[in-house]
């Protein structure tokens, strides 16, 4: 985007903003405006449907409007929500969830058992090709079931597992086991959280209110607007002229420190759970295992997320964070930044530079790394900065900025070379999902990664139920990808929300960011 584009575009967002918030008025006024909570963050989805992708299950939790049957703590662990008990088995195959009494969806219907049964079985019908399913989430790669029944006598929800499974309520607080009504589902996504969905402009905004059947205590605020502000420079802006009062992950170096130093605004971080890393796909250059490592070795990441990012992140070899119980400081580097000896490498390689044009050659053809990213939480920052580091290694890299879902259709279909996001790698309290990604079973949609080793130490983590022989196999797990070079890990991030001091009160960001506006938001009185 041309500076003259974006100055326009971010003009017209903050005119939008004005008119919302308007100008003036009287004690009644301010009285509703304090009711009216205006929220600005970035468009991850243009849905609400758990089913559709991961992310539209993250906006509808992140927004307040669908709830789990479990919750995660900021410890990370699964606490009891819409299901108050539950009892499972000796095998760990058959749990039985106890169903809380008295919770509505938001337009009064009762959340009974054969309700979240049919939120369950919708869920997985909708992303099942076989059944006509068009959803991309993949609910299968955290759970899969021999059966479900509901008695609703008893309040109970019944699952078999088709195999062991000890994390269920992990597993079910992920947002894609939001319980949503399914009766109404196609038409409209009715959750139980404590704001329901008024009107949804796709890419503009959402207007909510009040849900008048929330089951734990009213929402604080009677309206919530969602202003959808991409940019990081422009949230900062709307922040500072009042526009909205709250936003999210501010990433730009200078908004972040003049926010921090100003005590108009109360700034929430939490210990990053999430890593920054790069795809690799192995159907292409990539797998080209001196390439790979020398690529590894012509990285400096330390400047990377020390002055690239400005600190927002803290830089890591492992796809797991250092701040998770996985023994990072037990795994070793076998290539640490050293341009000179990627330089040389390459050389031994014979990958060379042989009509003089600057960049290198693979079987007779220059490379020229395809690089996909999306501007969320710096990651279009570190695309750049790997293209310049590797083009002083005669690699040249293209940097693909996408918006998200075109950047996600991109690597569903492996049409790139790198693909840079941000995960948070225990979704469900737990990073055997994360780890799959690289599993060869899944990998077809993550850059088609293959390791006999790694894979058996993956199964072997799939039936595994005692804890420390878990840890041994996430730490095994972590260091094969190391050792193969099998994908760029930046860093780690750090999480924030930013709020007006004399506006909000309680604007804390959870550690597992499922959830932003949450009933602690409060309007200060």
């Amino acid at each position: 985007m041309n500076k003259q584009i974006k100055a326009a575009a971010l003009l017209l967002i903050v005119c939008m903003l004005a008119v919302t918030t308007g100008c003036g008025g009287n004690s009644q006024q301010a009285a509703a405006t304090n009711n009216h909570l205006k929220f600005g963050c970035y468009n991850y989805s243009d849905s609400f449907d758990p089913a559709n992708n991961e992310n539209s299950s993250w906006v509808a939790m992140r927004f307040a409007v669908t709830e789990s049957l479990f919750r995660f703590s900021d410890k990370v662990v699964a606490e009891p929500n819409l299901s108050d008990s539950y009892q499972v088995s000796d095998d760990y195959t058959t749990w039985t969830l106890h169903i809380r009494k008295g919770v509505k969806f938001s337009n009064g219907n009762d959340v009974t058992p054969t309700a979240v049964k049919a939120s369950i079985e919708r869920l997985y019908k909708n992303t099942d090709t076989a059944q006509g399913g068009k959803g991309n989430s993949k609910p299968k790669g955290y759970l899969i079931y021999n059966s479900i029944t509901a008695d609703d006598a008893a309040g109970t929800v019944t699952i078999v597992c088709s195999k062991p499974t000890s994390n269920i309520p992990g597993i079910l607080s992920h947002p894609y086991f939001a319980i949503i009504d399914a009766s109404v589902a196609d038409k409209e996504i009715i959750g139980t959280g404590p704001y329901k969905v008024d009107s949804f402009k796709a890419g503009v905004s959402v207007e909510m209110s009040r849900n008048p059947h929330y089951w734990n205590g009213a929402a604080p605020y009677e309206k919530v607007t969602v202003m959808f502000i991409d940019d990081s420079s422009t949230k900062a802006m709307a922040l500072k002229r009042g526009d909205v009062d709250l936003v999210e992950n501010i990433t730009t170096a200078s908004d972040l420190k003049s926010l921090s130093s100003d005590n108009a605004y109360y700034v929430s971080t939490a210990a990053g759970v999430r890593t920054a890393n790069a795809y690799m796909n192995f159907h292409g250059v990539l797998k080209n295992d001196a390439l790979r490592q020398a690529i590894m070795m012509a990285l400096d990441k330390q400047t990377m997320c020390d002055i690239t990012t400005s600190g927002m992140y803290k830089p890591g070899i492992s796809v797991l964070p250092s701040s998770l119980a996985y023994n990072y400081d037990k795994l070793t580097n076998p290539f640490p930044f050293n341009k000179q000896a990627a330089i040389a490498l390459l050389d031994q390689a014979g990958i060379v530079d042989k009509d003089g044009d600057g960049w290198r050659e693979l079987d007779g053809k220059m490379i020229n790394l395809d690089h996909v990213a999306f501007t969320s939480r710096n990651l279009n920052d570190f695309a750049e900065a790997v293209a310049l580091q590797l083009a002083e290694i005669g690699i040249k890299v293209t940097v693909n900025i996408r918006d998200y879902d075109t950047a996600l259709a991109l690597l569903k279909a492996g049409e790139f070379d790198l693909w840079t996001c941000n995960t948070l790698t225990v979704g469900v309290g737990d990073p055997q999902a994360y780890l799959g990604n690289w599993y060869s079973g899944n990998s077809g949609g993550f850059g088609y990664y293959s390791n006999p080793k790694y894979d058996a130490a993956f199964e072997q983590l799939m039936v595994e139920m005692n804890q420390d022989r878990r840890v041994e196999l996430i730490t095994q797990l972590q260091q094969i990808l190391i050792d193969d070079a099998a994908t760029i890990a930046y860093g780690y991030y750090n999480s924030r929300m930013f709020s007006r001091a004399n506006k909000v009160t309680g604007a804390d960001i959870a550690t597992i960011d499922y959830y932003w506006l949450t009933t602690g938001i409060k309007p200060v009185r």
